[in-house]
This record gives structure tokens, C-alpha cells and sequence, in this order.
């Protein structure tokens, strides 16, 4: 039966036949594992994909999370592990968001509701969950040349293995999928590659690349001839279909439509339609008992969010989700108490654009994600999204600024470590002033270890030439686009986390700092804490508690790593019994530079001193859980601080 839900405002449909519990057992009920669908026949397997469908729906719904991508996939991935042996044949998406299909189909169904929670299933492929992800993806581009790489090994061995990557079309304006697809071709591995072609990765697509894979799909004549070629595949004897294949590769290299993969050295079969199971079977099956030997690319075309009315209907394709309702799709997301600070950086940066016509602003395909979507309404000639391409875009921005423009390379601290040799040789090295905005500072929630901006203070800080701030709050985030809008001095970079502000009042008029110069937010006597960026409210909690204790605290806001207010921090070791350094980043930061200063300035010579302990993030990868459980776990909550103060007193 046909699945409606329907509410007073609309008809809402999940497409598809799937069973009820009225109309017995579903066929993914009996689906444990892949292996649990190969008797199956065509249409049980479709049947089975529109259950997986409403199984997704239904389970982001309870937790929210990345909705739209899986939608699109739902058939593909069915296909490919009904036609595959998998986990024999290593089966890798590009990149994770697409994964929640495969994680039903292979042993984790009963566990869709803990995704993204504390202690439950990640929201990417991750190798440490299942033998079925072969590999890690929660950043993008990495599959082709992972899977390259296995199936190379494969041959080595002598083992006949499979190896497919479900690669989206937006990871194919990265560099490195063409670094691996031209190895690829080189290499004559039989890496099967399934374009995933939906014409929207997380934001509508950009480049020359969308519109090439635009026009594949809409010659008229290309498609014509390929469907000859078909016909007379189907008509001729045998001795002749080896003709007719010839005239199919002509109907793809003589209307101009493929060349690029074939010139990478694929054999390019498409463009196809990703949702139809009967193709989808069919050529998958063709493939797979292929005697051809080089690498092949499918080209699939699907439909982000298919198969959910709210989905298909919403701007991003209900990309990635709070908490819904499956009947309306209406998300139960809070009222903020206080803006968030990707917000009030993109505001703060349009008030500096609108007086001054050199700025401009630049992402790597997350322009909502990092506030410039708004920034471009404002400025729609002045922002710049090149794609899933971080590498050219801090390049592309030093270039900018070497003719005097005002770059502001907005990204995520996460995937700026995608960029950094040329940060390190485009930018720093020539003391280029680029300006780096790195949201998603710290530690991220329920997007885990893979999306958390844990090590960009200590992999910025060693570089010459590299100015760095971090934000404690939104007013001073507001101070850091003002003074990174007014500095000219060479390249500079300011960190912010994810969500909302503390609620404090963002001046009108940001007015920039004074370079390298923290602040005192509270005096005491007995010890110090020097907190560099958004620990500092803990920091103050903490002092309050410990003053109930009779301890006096000063409390002090960094606001500059590099260059360090070296006159704040002799102040804060010498005139008290113990310092303190807080940071949400890595060992290796800012608690590393105090250190270094305070030992080679001398400070520490005096026997008898202060004592001195930094707090930063545990060297382990850790697992998504709400923030502040996730800080709790890294010891770097209020309690955490009043522990250590005491045990140094």
C-alpha cells in the first residue's frame, strides 16, 4: 500500500508500497545483514528499499541528523548490496552523510535511534563500528583514492574483491578525487566508481563541474544514441555485439559528453536513473560479471530527499535536521536564548563590507553553514563559494590579497586542516594578509571527533608570520572581525565555536584591538586563570566557587595567542601562587606557548615560584555526545578547574 500521512495544512507521502504491521512482516525485518537479501527476488529487493526509506524517516525523526542525502540513495545502496558481497566487496560513500541506508541494511537498524547520541552510532561510516565500513567519510573526496588503494592491494594479493565508491557530486569539485581518478586510470585497477548525482551536495552547486554534468544529462542527441546502441546490443548475434558496443562508445565521445572521465581513463556508463531498481539491478549486475579490466564510473542520477514530500519541497532538501514530525516535517527546534556566533560573525563582517568596498568573503561549498550565505545576499558579487575545494580557496584568496582586496576565508577549523601547506606556503610564508575565520572552534556535539576544530591552535601558532586570536564571547568575536578587517600586517586567524553566545551585549560599533594585548576580567591574589577563548565563563564559575572556598582568583581573558601578551602573563605567574591555562584545543597550543615564554623569558627561574598547569583537550578522538558532556569528559568543566586550583594550593 501506498504510505500517506496527512496533516490540516497538507497531504505528506512517503512513496513506495511498504508493509504494515497489519499486513505481516516486512521484508527488513528479515534483514539482518546483506547476505539476508540475496535470494531475494527484483521486486522484493524494491520492496525492501521503500522499507529502508520510511525506517530512515522514522528514525531521524526521533534524532535528527543528515535526512535528505541518505533519502537520495536509498535505492542505490539497496542495489549495490543485494548485487555485491559485502563486506568481501568493500563498499565506501563519499562522504558520510549518504550512509544511513547502508547502516539499516548492515546489522545496525535496531540501533538508527542512538545516531548521533552519546555512546550510539556515529552519523558517518566509521571502521571501528563495522566490518561493513571498509572506511572512515565525514569529510569529503577521500573515497576514490582510499578505494583505489584497496582494490590495488587486492590485486597484489591475488584476491578477487570488488571495490565500489558512492562518490556525491559535490565531492567531485575537490582536487584529490581528480588526483585519484587520474591514478586510477593509470593504475587499470577495476575500481567501480557510482557518481552520486543529485545536483546539490550541502548547498546548490557551484562550478564548471555542476554545469558539465548538467549538460551529460540533457543532450537530447547523446541519449539517442546511446539508446540506439542499446537496441542493438539486445538485436545483433553475438559476433557482432563487440560492433555495437564500438558505436555505444561513439555515442558518448562524439557528442563531446563524457570525455573528461574517459580522458581520466574510466569506462563511463550513464547517465542513469538512480532510482529505478530495475536499471539499477541490471547494470549493477552487468558490471559486476564485466571481464573489463580498467576502472568504471556510473554515472547515477537521483533526488536528494526522495520519497518525502517535506523533503523534496524544502530548500536543502531537509540536508541536515533537529528532531521532526513525520506527518508535517516541522522541526522542533528551540527558541535560541542568545544568537549564535556564526551568526554574529556574518553580521558583524557585512557592517565592515558595507565600508569597505575591498572586502570580501569566501567558503569551501558551506556558505549556510558558515554565515556567508548571508554575507552573499548582502554581497552577492563580493562572496566567493569555489566548492569543496579548501586548498584553492585560501590560494585563490591570497591571490586576492595580493592585489589588495580583503579576504575573509571563512571555514570550518575542521576542514581548513584540509589547506595547510598552503596556508603554510601561499600564505604565511609570503606574509600574505589573509584573513581566516575558523568556525566550529572546540569541540562540535553530536558531529563527533571528525568535525571537531581541536588542533588549529597549535598547528597555526608555529608559523611565522601568523597572527591568531579566539573569541570568549560574541562581543568579542565582534571586536575579532574588526580588528582582522584593519589588519594589513600579514595573515591573521580567529576561532569561534559552534552555537549559541553567552547573551552578552554585542557593541554597535566593534572597535578593533590593540595587537597581542588580553584583558583582566576579575582580580584576586591566590591564583590565576588565563583562559584563551570560550572557557572563560567557565573559568569565571569556577572562580566563584572557589572564592566561596576563601580562595582569591583573577581571571583573565587571552583574547591573542601570537603574538602573546607576554607584560599580562609575567603579571599573572609573578604575582600569584599558580597559573592556569585553559583552552578548548589540543595539547600543543596555547598552554604551550605560556610555557615556552614563561621558560625562556627567565620567569621560571626563581626557585620557589608560582606553579603552572595548562588544561586543553585529552589526546584521544572523542565520540559525539551534547557539548557540555563532551567537555565534561575532557576535564574541562567548572569542577574541573576548581579541582586542580585546590590541589595547586
Amino acid at each position: 500500500m501506498v504510505l500517506k500521512a496527512t496533516s490540516p495544512d497538507k497531504n505528506v507521502t512517503i512513496e513506495g508500497n511498504a508493509t504494515s504491521a497489519e499486513d505481516g512482516e516486512r521484508l527488513l525485518d528479515k534483514v539482518n545483514v546483506p547476505a539476508d537479501m540475496r535470494g531475494f527476488s527484483d521486486a522484493e529487493i524494491a520492496q525492501l528499499s521503500e522499507e529502508v526509506r520510511q525506517e530512515m524517516i522514522e528514525a531521524v525523526a526521533e534524532t535528527g541528523g543528515h535526512l535528505g542525502a541518505g533519502l537520495g540513495v536509498v535505492e542505490l545502496t539497496t542495489a549495490i548490496h543485494a548485487v555485491f558481497d559485502t563486506p568481501h566487496d568493500r563498499l565506501i560513500f563519499d562522504v558520510g552523510h549518504q550512509c544511513y541506508p547502508h547502516k539499516i541494511l548492515t546489522g545496525r537498524k535496531d540501533r538508527m535511534k542512538t545516531i548521533r547520541q552519546g555512546g550510539g552510532l556515529s552519523g558517518f561510516t566509521k571502521r571501528a563500528e563495522s566490518e561493513y565500513d571498509p572506511f572512515g567519510a565525514a569529510h569529503s573526496s577521500t573515497a576514490m583514492s582510499a578505494g583505489l588503494g584497496m582494490k590495488v592491494a587486492a590485486d597484489m594479493k591475488g584476491e578477487d574483491r570488488n571495490v565500489i565508491c558512492v562518490v556525491g557530486d559535490g565531492a567531485m569539485s575537490a582536487g584529490m578525487a581528480y588526483e585519484a581518478m587520474n591514478n586510477a586510470g593509470d593504475q587499470k585497477s577495476r575500481l567501480i566508481v557510482i557518481l552520486n548525482d543529485n545536483e546539490m551536495s550541502i548547498a546548490p552547486p557551484v562550478g564548471a563541474l555542476s554545469k558539465y554534468l548538467s549538460n551529460i544529462t540533457s543532450s537530447n542527441q547523446y541519449m539517442k544514441a546511446r539508446d540506439v546502441a542499446k537496441s542493438m546490443t539486445k538485436i545483433l548475434p553475438k559476433p557482432l555485439r563487440e560492433a555495437a558496443r564500438g558505436f555505444e562508445e561513439a555515442a558518448r565521445t562524439g557528442f563531446g559528453q563524457s570525455n573528461l572521465f574517459e580522458a581520466l581513463g574510466f569506462y563511463y556508463l550513464g547517465p542513469i536513473d538512480g532510482h529505478n531498481m530495475e536499471h539499477l539491478l541490471s547494470i549493477l549486475r552487468n558490471v559486476r560479471d564485466s571481464a573489463y579490466e580498467g576502472p568504471i564510473l556510473i554515472h547515477a542520477i537521483t533526488k536528494k530527499g526522495k520519497g518525502y514530500t517535506p523533503a523534496e519541497s524544502s530548500a536543502d532538501k531537509m540536508h541536515g535536521v533537529a528532531k521532526f514530525d513525520v506527518v508535517t516535517g516541522s522541526q522542533y527546534k528551540p527558541k535560541p536564548n542568545a544568537p549564535s556566533y556564526t551568526k554574529v560573525f556574518a553580521q558583524e563582517l557585512i557592517k565592515h563590507a558595507q565600508k569597505d568596498p575591498m572586502i570580501v568573503g569566501m567558503t569551501g561549498a558551506m556558505p549556510s553553514g558558515t554565515g556567508m550565505d548571508a554575507f552573499g545576499q548582502a554581497f552577492p558579487d563580493r562572496m566567493f563559494d569555489v566548492g569543496i575545494a579548501e586548498q584553492h580557496a585560501v590560494t585563490f584568496a591570497a591571490g586576492m590579497a595580493c592585489e589588495g582586496y580583503k579576504p575573509f576565508v571563512t571555514i570550518y577549523s575542521t576542514f581548513l586542516q584540509r589547506a595547510y601547506d598552503q596556508v603554510v606556503h601561499d600564505v604565511a610564508l609570503q606574509n600574505i594578509p589573509v584573513r581566516f575565520a575558523m568556525d566550529r572552534a572546540g569541540l562540535v556535539g553530536a558531529d563527533g571527533s571528525t568535525h571537531a576544530g581541536s588542533f588549529d591552535i597549535a598547528y597555526l601558532a608555529c608559523l611565522p608570520n601568523m597572527m591568531l586570536m579566539a573569541a570568549s564571547d560574541e562581543a568579542e568575536l565582534a571586536h575579532m572581525v574588526a580588528t582582522a578587517a584593519s589588519y594589513d600586517d600579514g595573515p591573521c586567524a580567529f576561532r569561534y565555536p559552534r552555537g549559541e553566545g553567552f547573551g552578552v551585549e554585542i557593541p554597535e560599533n566593534a572597535a578593533p584591538l590593540e595587537i597581542g594585548k588580553g584583558r583582566i576580567v576579575k582580580e584576586g591574589t591566590d591564583i590565576a586563570i588565563l583562559s584563551y577563548g570560550a572557557r572563560l565563563y567557565e573559568a569565571l564559575a569556577a572562580a566563584e566557587t572557589l572564592e566561596k572556598q576563601g580562595l582569591s582568583v583573577t581571571v583573565a581573558d587571552a583574547r591573542f595567542a601570537k603574538p602573546l601578551d607576554k607584560e599580562l602573563t609575567t603579571q599573572l605567574y609573578q604575582n600569584h601562587q599558580a597559573l592556569i591555562t585553559i583552552e578548548e584545543g589540543s595539547s600543543g597550543g596555547f598552554g604551550s606557548i605560556v610555557q615556552d615564554y614563561l621558560i625562556n623569558s627567565g620567569a621560571m627561574d626563581k626557585a620557589g615560584g608560582a606553579k603552572l598547569r595548562a588544561m586543553y583537550l585529552p589526546d584521544v578522538f572523542q565520540d559525539q555526545d551534547k557539548p557540555v558532556k563532551q567537555y565534561e569528559e575532557a576535564g574541562l568543566s567548572r569542577d574541573h578547574i576548581v579541582q586542580l586550583a585546590k590541589s595547586l594550593l
